[in-house]
């Protein structure tokens, strides 16, 4: 399979992606996409399956489908640990739930920040603005994260170019990838140019429009992206299903892509996207029916008089 080379380590550019799986799911799932050949595994402390994840691991390596060496896994600081003394404990139990020594990758999941006591946040007062909880901060304890073992490298998500240039501005190390919301219709080719540009890798979440995510995180009138008629039209073509074109043309953009599913057809499907081909006319196609849509668009961190609104969000 083809890597993307973070600092010197190799990371596979299709992973498996756990959030919304379902506990009871989740081990199987896992189990099933080792097997099947998947070596990356994404995760996050939030997405509250981090344990039964870590017991499909340990079951794999004991059984001995895979070695730890061959496995990448990501995971990802929560909001309410942000700050430079936080990051060490908030890895470390991600560690303890995943029963590994140390992480391939670590994220700091979003550029929001709360107060420890508030997992999740709902009122202005359970947030901190980035200037009380500044991000170069934070990053000070990813750093050392690094210089502790218990991560090989680090990076973060949701970050716009603007938040980006501020990170680097303010590091020793600089941000290996920047994992955010990416498909044929929120293509952000501005952000990835800029990334590439720099050096910064790019992961795609929601790579195929989270249709399963919360209805609370829907729109009424929002449009579908695996039934889109271009695509299909495309998938038809070269005798591929919609997913498998979508996660292609991740691929062939140089972007790793972690879809997910809890099926072992599909996640033999997905897998399988690795293999096809697509042409230039295939990629302007599809390049075509960008939309700049949002799935998930962090409404969720606006709040009545809290930090947080859409524009200083995104910088958009």
């Amino acid at each position: 399979m083809q890597t993307l080379n973070l600092n010197g380590y190799a990371l596979p550019i299709l992973g498996l992606g756990t959030w919304k799986s379902a506990p009871g799911e989740v081990y199987t799932a896992v189990k099933e996409a080792i097997k099947i050949g998947y070596r990356h595994i994404d995760c996050a402390a939030i997405y509250g399956n981090e344990k039964e994840v870590g017991n499909a691991i340990k079951t794999c390596i004991e059984e001995g489908t895979v070695t730890r060496d061959e496995l990448w896994v990501t995971s990802k600081l929560w909001n309410n640990m942000h700050g430079e003394n936080n990051v060490a404990p908030a890895i470390q139990k991600t560690l303890s739930d995943l029963q590994l020594e140390y992480l391939d990758l670590y994220l700091i999941h979003w550029p929001v920040a709360q107060k420890k006591l508030f997992v999740g946040a709902s009122k202005a007062q359970h947030f901190l603005s980035l200037e009380e909880q500044p991000i170069a901060n934070t990053w000070k304890g990813m750093e050392k994260a690094v210089e502790l073992g218990l991560t090989k490298t680090i990076g973060v998500s949701n970050f716009s170019v603007k938040k980006l240039k501020e990170l680097i501005a303010n590091s020793s190390i600089k941000p290996v990838l920047n994992q955010v919301e990416l498909h044929p219709y929120f293509q952000q080719d501005e952000l990835v140019d800029y990334c590439h540009t720099n050096n910064i890798h790019v992961m795609a979440y929601s790579p195929l429009g989270s249709s399963d995510r919360p209805e609370g995180l829907k729109a009424e009138d929002e449009p579908v992206l695996l039934e889109d008629k271009s695509i299909a039209a495309l998938a038809s073509k070269i005798n591929a299903s919609v997913a498998q074109t979508i996660i292609a043309w991740d691929i062939h953009r140089g972007i790793s892509v972690i879809p997910k599913s809890v099926n072992p057809a599909r996640l033999k499907q997905n897998f399988e996207a690795v293999e096809i081909k697509l042409s230039d006319t295939d990629m302007a196609n599809i390049k075509k029916v960008n939309k700049d849509r949002r799935y998930v668009d962090g409404k969720f961190w606006v709040v009545p008089d809290g930090p947080y609104t859409i524009e200083n969000l995104w910088d958009e």
